[in-house]
């Protein structure tokens, strides 16, 4: 019988005073700028899910690609007993991981890490009627604060991904990369998903379909701000950007004001002013080349041990092990 548990590290009230420390920080910062865990409500993942079956979005399926192809040889590799999880991730790529597990006989244990409640007892429920056995131990909490809650529970394989290492600027990226290190035993492995640098047209187009799916996706963070804060943003009043920096090779998204305003933010207390064609920040998503994957892992006392790409070379997928 599966056995299901939920432990909850992030609470409502500190998800709010996160959620204002961030948007008080970001409105008032020149220039402005969200983080893009706040795309993330149940509209937000909603849409996402839509992005992920966009033609242009090459990234989810260059992943599955790799995925489909290498599962066994990463199941053999690591012969973990636990497999975690951080983010929601696609429950497709994961059951990918868990039969590959499952067939080579070691795995006893799944553990997923996210900052969504429901979208974590909705993952536990459909895996626990999937895989008889099977113990789920999911954590509410955020990736970059509670690595320290999840539990040393046999040999674990920690994966990260779907490219979400790219949402975090390079200091906090190398960061997080010594916390997961810091947070793995000796011998321990990180299963990494890598947008890489193709070409920029390619890029671009990915986060910015035609069909206008991911600049709803980018203007939803207004929408959770004017639910949970009391803003009067009007989202059409924001053109989506996205653009290729090619010297610090990433994408940029960001939102334009179409006109001057100004938005009122009741729960802060702040009256935040737009000049017409005023752009904010609202993701960025770093592309890499294998060498620099490399380095930043060994940086973090990771050994890169296998690196594979989809057929196209758009997408790389890293097991590393800790030193």
């Amino acid at each position: 019988m599966t056995t299901a548990v939920l432990d909850v590290y992030l609470t409502e009230s500190e998800w709010s005073a996160t959620l204002r420390s961030d948007v008080r920080k970001g409105l008032t910062a020149i220039p402005k700028m969200l983080p893009p865990k706040w795309f993330y409500d149940a509209a937000g993942s909603q849409l996402y899910e839509l992005i992920t079956k966009l033609p242009e979005y090459y990234p989810f399926a260059a992943e599955h690609e790799i995925l489909l192809a290498r599962a066994g040889e990463i199941a053999a590799a690591s012969r973990a007993e636990c497999l975690v999880e951080l983010g929601s991730g696609s429950s497709e790529k994961t059951c990918l991981l868990l039969d590959a597990l499952s067939s080579v006989g070691t795995l006893r244990r799944y553990l997923p890490l996210d900052v969504s409640e429901a979208a974590l007892r909705d993952a536990i429920d459909s895996l626990a009627a999937a895989y008889p056995g099977l113990v789920v131990h999911g954590i509410v909490g955020d990736f970059t604060r509670h690595l320290s809650q999840i539990p040393a529970d046999g040999k674990r394989l920690l994966a990260f991904l779907g490219g979400t290492i790219g949402n975090l600027m390079p200091g906090d990226r190398a960061v997080f990369l010594r916390a997961v290190r810091q947070m793995l035993r000796s011998g321990e492995q990180l299963l990494l998903g890598t947008g890489l640098v193709i070409d920029p047209a390619v890029m671009v187009a990915a986060y910015d379909d035609e069909q206008g799916v991911t600049a709803e996706f980018n203007r939803n963070v207004l929408r959770v701000l004017n639910r949970e804060l009391g803003a009067n943003f009007v989202p059409e009043a924001f053109e989506h950007v996205a653009l290729w920096d090619a010297e610090r090779e990433w994408i940029e998204m960001r939102l334009r004001a179409r006109h001057r305003l100004t938005v009122r933010v009741v729960e802060l207390g702040l009256e935040v002013p737009f000049a017409a064609g005023e752009e904010m920040r609202t993701e960025t998503s770093a592309k890499f080349r294998a060498e620099g994957v490399r380095a930043e892992l060994a940086a973090a006392g990771f050994e890169l041990t296998e690196w594979w790409t989809d057929t196209a070379q758009r997408f790389g997928l890293s097991l590393a092990t800790a030193g």
